[in-house]
């Protein structure tokens, strides 16, 4: 391992078409800062629990928000372990047989523990970077959390220290058997892609769409 490497346990060693995973840090963090959504899970103890949720990452560290009360966030920083997963689907692979369908993606698994941020400065900080996560430039335009509202909310702080990213590219693998179906194969692309920005309806305002807003759409 490298200093730019994510650690390695027997929990998170790649096997299984490992030639597709790597522990570089750099890769990881590429795929974090383009997805949205980060699934994170905790061994609760009537069982497994895991849900979606918001979250930024600002340079080793991720951070998650939620209510005070939220109960997963209340379980991960006690003292139960915390996986984190994100996931970004770049294709569907649509292969000769049924066996060998997949997908193109780029996935990221970290694991580790969590901790509750008290300092004032860091949570307001991470709030801020939740925002920036989403649209670049957003903080500027809308109002910042209030210290009461700071109070109400639970701020979490993961280290990103072990894990590892996995990629999958290419067209479908087919078995030599099976090369000359008569049956189609490929991939279909898979993009997210943003719409027209479509202004609050309850109270419009008389204003144009802010340029980061519009940036986050065109991707400028």
């Amino acid at each position: 391992m490298t200093a730019t490497d994510l650690a390695q346990t027997d929990r998170s060693t790649l096997r299984r078409l490992k030639e597709r995973g790597t522990h570089e840090r750099t890769a990881a963090e590429a795929i974090l800062d383009e997805a949205i959504v980060a699934h994170v899970a905790v061994a609760d103890a009537p069982g497994p629990l895991v849900l979606p949720m918001v979250f930024a990452r600002v340079d080793d560290r991720l951070y998650l928000h939620g209510a005070l009360a939220n109960h997963l966030l209340r379980t991960a920083t006690g003292s139960a372990p915390v996986c984190i997963e994100v996931t970004l689907v770049d294709g569907l692979v649509l292969a000769r047989s049924a066996f060998h369908h997949s997908i193109n993606y780029r996935s990221v698994v970290l694991f580790g523990d969590a901790e509750l941020v008290d300092d004032v400065d860091e949570k307001r900080a991470a709030m801020v970077a939740l925002v920036e996560h989403l649209v670049a430039g957003r903080s500027d335009g809308t109002r910042l959390p209030t210290d009461a509202e700071l109070r109400k909310t639970a701020v979490v702080r993961f280290v990103i220290d072990e894990g590892s990213a996995k990629v999958r590219t290419g067209g479908p693998v087919d078995d030599e058997d099976d090369l000359d179906l008569d049956v189609w194969a490929g991939v279909v692309p898979v993009a997210t892609v943003f719409g027209e920005p479509q202004p609050d309806a309850g109270r419009p305002v008389e204003l144009g769409v802010p340029d980061h807003v519009a940036a986050r759409v065109t991707g400028d």
